[in-house]
């Protein structure tokens, strides 16, 4: 064995090679997608699990089913974890319509009825 190379046993692990602990940086380098094996290590799942999990609907997250292969949005996982932006993101999250209907006003209201005036 020569300087350069490392003996396998001492390697680090890596959260991807199945040892390690998963970080934000770390899932943020699996890239957009993942594979459901890679997902489940994420939330601590063995692979088998990770299978029957998604064939049942129980995955953690949404899980995308494409032919025989099963595909994992990583900002469902993000999103899951409560780490949903990027660092240094100033955008706002999302606001669902039926969070705000306060703030959606019209010039003219319809009428609701109740005193007798019809709308016209």
């Amino acid at each position: 064995m020569t300087s350069h190379d490392i003996d396998p046993a001492e390697a680090p692990s890596t959260p991807a090679s199945g040892g390690g602990v998963w970080s934000e940086e770390h899932i943020r380098a699996l890239g957009v997608i993942t594979d459901l094996p890679t997902a489940g290590r994420v939330f601590g799942l063995g692979r088998a699990l990770s299978y029957e999990l998604a064939r049942t609907g129980g995955f953690p997250v949404p899980v995308i089913r494409v032919g025989a292969r099963y595909i994992v949005p990583v900002a469902g996982i993000l999103t899951a974890l409560g780490l949903q932006r990027p660092p240094g993101d100033l955008t706002p999250g999302g606001m669902r319509s039926v969070d705000h209907h306060h703030e959606i006003s019209s010039i003219d209201p319809p009428h609701s009825g109740g005193d007798g005036k019809k709308e016209p």
